[in-house]
Parts: structure tokens; C-alpha cells; sequence
């Protein structure tokens, strides 16, 4: 870390902020060094992106990430000791408790777009992700055509629901639709036999199965139903969003970023140790090459 860039992000942090009207009047840096504290908003089954291995234990890629920024938001903060406190978060509450600056890093699945960042902000992408259909291995359907007539799951408050529902609409049969209050709800509806598919990110997808009982049981079908940028969900507060921008994409030139995907989708990784497999795509290698907090509609044909 250099000293003098962290004196000036501090020094950025300590003016007053010229507030546009797309920025809500806070001071998330004022907040954490008045408290002390930096709530990390964290998942408890997002894939090997954020999960927790008991009560109070979160862990994953982007819980890792967030803890790497931690020392630069300390030095930002002008804070001699900075404590991290973990708050579970759901797709539901995820976008209210940061925007109203209970949550002051939100490290989960979350995918980055237009329409919330007119509600809070985003770090430069560290994983482009995919959104696909999972299915037992001895189901027939092949790719979305096949789902006419069939019941399929998503969690609620996921970007998944809108890919479900517009394949609802461009199915020419009817297709149900029932919905998980979180990604483990959701796999366990087709689990149990009580859907015929499951659509989420291709990680949670991967990661589920790799941790169910029998793993081959079930396989990711190849259609992309949706380009995901997934990134850290911020305030909408310039002075903080320059600290953390700054602090992520240090860690995606210096190749860290590369070295903790390998940890979490190509090692073994807790509670049960097993690998998940999944090699980091061409879109999230270009993303570590240029940090960008571009949302998805800039990422091309969906």
C-alpha cells in the first residue's frame, strides 16, 4: 500500500461533497469512524461467493475481497482500529439497507445494472457471471424449449426471475414458476422433485451441486439466459466509492484477484472441501484487465 495514495484518498474523504442529484447526501467514512465499525453485508448461501460455515461465519470470494479493502477504508477513515461486523442480507433487503447507509459494503451475488444504480453504487466488476438452467441428468429438457409445461424455480429478488419470466412469456406452452426465499430453497424445489429446473448464476449453480448429495444427478444445461456482472453493492457516496474503486482495482492488477478466484472456484473450499470447478470466463478475465463498474447493459447482446 502507498502512503501517499492513501493520504490523498484520506485527505478526498475529509472535503465537503459536491453532491449531484444522483448522489445521496451521505458520509459513509464520517459514519465509520464516528462507530468504528464496518458493517459487511454477506450472504449464507450465494455459491462460493458468500456462504457462512456457522453462526456469525461468512466466508467466499467476495467476503475475501471485501476484507482486502477493509485496510484502505481504515486508512480512509483515519481510523487506528476499524471493526468489522458481518449483517446477513437477503435479495429482498440487500439495495434498502445500503442505500440507507446500514450497509456500507454489500458482499454477495449481486448483479450490477442500471436501474439500482439509480439507488447505490458499485465497485468495478471482479466476476461476469451467467445465468443458466440446472436440471436432474435423466431430464429430457435440452434448453428452454423444452420447459413449456414445466414447473421452474428461481429465488426471489434474484435477476433469475426475470429470465424465468421471460421465457414464460416466449414459451408456447404454459410455464409455472414457483420461487425459493434463498438459493438453497430454490435447488431444493428441484431436489425434491417439486421442479423440473432451477435457474440462478452459473456459480451458485455449480456450487450447489457440488455440495448435494449426489452431484451427478444433475447438469447445467449451455444456454446463457443473461450476461451478470457481479460486483460489490456500495452507498451512493463519491468520497467512500473512490476508496473502494480505488482499493479493488489494485487488487485485480496485481493479480490477487486472479489468485482468490483459483482458491474459491478451483480448490477444495469449506465446510466439506470440495472443488467446485468452475474456471473464470473470458468476459471476468477481461474485467480483472480493466476494472469497470459498467453495468450490464453495457455488456452487449444478453
Amino acid at each position: 500500500m502507498q502512503l501517499p495514495r492513501i493520504h490523498a484518498l484520506a485527505c478526498a474523504a475529509a472535503l465537503p461533497l459536491t453532491l449531484g442529484s444522483a448522489w445521496a447526501q451521505v458520509d459513509t467514512l464520517k459514519a465509520i469512524r464516528d462507530s468504528g465499525k464496518l458493517v459487511m453485508g454477506v450472504r449464507d448461501a450465494s455459491g462460493a461467493m458468500s456462504f457462512t460455515l456457522g453462526p456469525g461465519q461468512y466466508t467466499g470470494f467476495h467476503v475475501e475481497v471485501c476484507n482486502r479493502i477493509v485496510p484502505d477504508i481504515k486508512a480512509a477513515a483515519r481510523l487506528d482500529k476499524l471493526e468489522v461486523v458481518y449483517q446477513l442480507v437477503t435479495p429482498q433487503n440487500r439495495i434498502s439497507l445500503v442505500r440507507n447507509g446500514t450497509v456500507h459494503l454489500e458482499c454477495g451475488t449481486t448483479t450490477n445494472n442500471a436501474a439500482r444504480q439509480q439507488e447505490v453504487a458499485f465497485a468495478p466488476t471482479l466476476f461476469v457471471e451467467g445465468v443458466r438452467i440446472a436440471v436432474k441428468a435423466s431430464s429430457p429438457v435440452a434448453g428452454v424449449a423444452q420447459l413449456s409445461g414445466k414447473t421452474v424455480a428461481a429465488t426471489a429478488g434474484s435477476t433469475a426471475v426475470q429470465a424465468v419470466r421471460k421465457m414464460g412469456r416466449e414459451a408456447s406452452g404454459q410455464m409455472t414458476e414457483v420461487l425459493g426465499k434463498d438459493n438453497s430453497e430454490g435447488f431444493l424445489l428441484l431436489e425434491t422433485g417439486r421442479a423440473d429446473a432451477f435457474v440462478a448464476d452459473g456459480q451458485i449453480l455449480a456450487t450447489l451441486i457440488s455440495r448435494s448429495r449426489e452431484p451427478a444427478q444433475y447438469k447445467i444445461l449451455e444456454p446463457v439466459l443473461s450476461v451478470e456482472p457481479l460486483a460489490i453493492m456500495i452507498p451512493k457516496d463519491p468520497a467512500f466509492k473512490a476508496v473502494v474503486d480505488q482499493s479493488v482495482a489494485a487488487l485485480a492488477k496485481s493479480g490477487e484477484v486472479a489468485r482468490l478466484y483459483d482458491k474459491w472456484f478451483m480448490q477444495p473450499i469449506p465446510p466439506q472441501g470440495i472443488r467446485v470447478g468452475l474456471p473464470a470466463n473470458a468476459q471476468t478475465k477481461a474485467a480483472w484487465a480493466n476494472p469497470s463498474d459498467k453495468p450490464v447493459e453495457d455488456y452487449g447482446p444478453r
